[in-house]
Formats: C-alpha cells, structure tokens, sequence
C-alpha cells in the first residue's frame, strides 16, 4: 500500500471510486456523478492532496479544501476522505486522515473540520480516534434518496 500524491491520470479512477458514493450511499450529499475533469479539477484545487494505491489500484483519496470562502476563515481548511468499498476496514481512512493533518501541520491551517453524515458510523469512529471532536449536529439539511440527513461537524485544532 502506498500513500502519494496524485497524478492528473489519476483523476478518472478517483472519480469512479468517488461516485460510488454519490451513486449509492449518504456519505456523500452529491447527486450527480463527476467527470474526470471535474475530479481533477478538485484535487488541483486541494490544499492537501493524497491518494492510496495497492496493486497498482485507487483504493481511497483524501483531501483538504478551503472550508468557508470568507478571508477570516483563511486558516481553516475542511477534510474529506474516501475509501473503496473493498477496502475499507484496513486503516486507510486513518493513514490519509494523518497525513493530511501532518501536512496541514507545515501550513498556516489552524483548524481542520469534518462535515460527516449524522448516521456514518465509521467516519465518526475514524475522526474521533484521531483527535477531532464533534462541535455541531444541524436536523434535516439534506435530503437524498428520499430521506432526510442530518450532519455532524467534527474540529481539531492543529
């Protein structure tokens, strides 16, 4: 297993992995999948950018982004990580998340956030055992497969 930073070729195989999600769970409260483009787009964007291979294959991707866009909020940065369905459970979550904290680290970030659906155990599991703390619950605010999901908010302060 590897952890790196990604190559623009390997915005198409993020992409997939990605939308599996937004095709069949609440982790993430997209709707539409994305293009390898648009992937690509998002990665260049990132703070941060990760990416875990194994035998050659995408098995999860993490990345830090600008959190809010208002100026005072400029040290502030929001975290989100994926895994493979097939993959899960052999602490890749965790070895993105910490290295994306590390990185963050050397920035000017101060404080990193969560937004994870209310009902995502794992995620909960994942970011608490890390050091994050929840901080927020917002009822209701998104709806997706005919249900409506609250959203948690997890902070660590670097």
């Amino acid at each position: 297993m590897t952890i790196r930073a990604p190559k623009p070729e390997d915005a198409a195989a993020v992409a997939a992995l990605y939308n599996h999600y937004v095709l069949h769970s609440t982790a993430s409260f997209e709707t539409e999948p994305l293009d390898a483009e648009q992937m690509r787009s998002r990665l260049e964007s990132a703070t941060a950018r990760l990416v875990c291979e194994r035998e050659r294959a995408i098995v999860g991707f993490g990345y830090t982004h600008d959190w809010k866009e208002r100026a005072a909020y400029r040290h502030t940065q929001e975290v989100t990580v994926y895994v493979a369905p097939d993959s899960t459970g052999l602490g890749i979550g965790r070895r993105l998340v910490e290295r994306l904290v590390a990185e963050c680290r050397t920035t000017e970030c101060h404080a990193l956030v969560a937004c994870i659906t209310a009902d995502n155990d794992p995620s909960r599991r994942l970011f608490e055992s890390i050091g994050f703390r929840r901080v927020s619950h917002f009822e209701q605010v998104g709806r997706k497969f005919g249900r409506w999901l609250d959203v948690v908010d997890y902070e660590l302060l670097l």
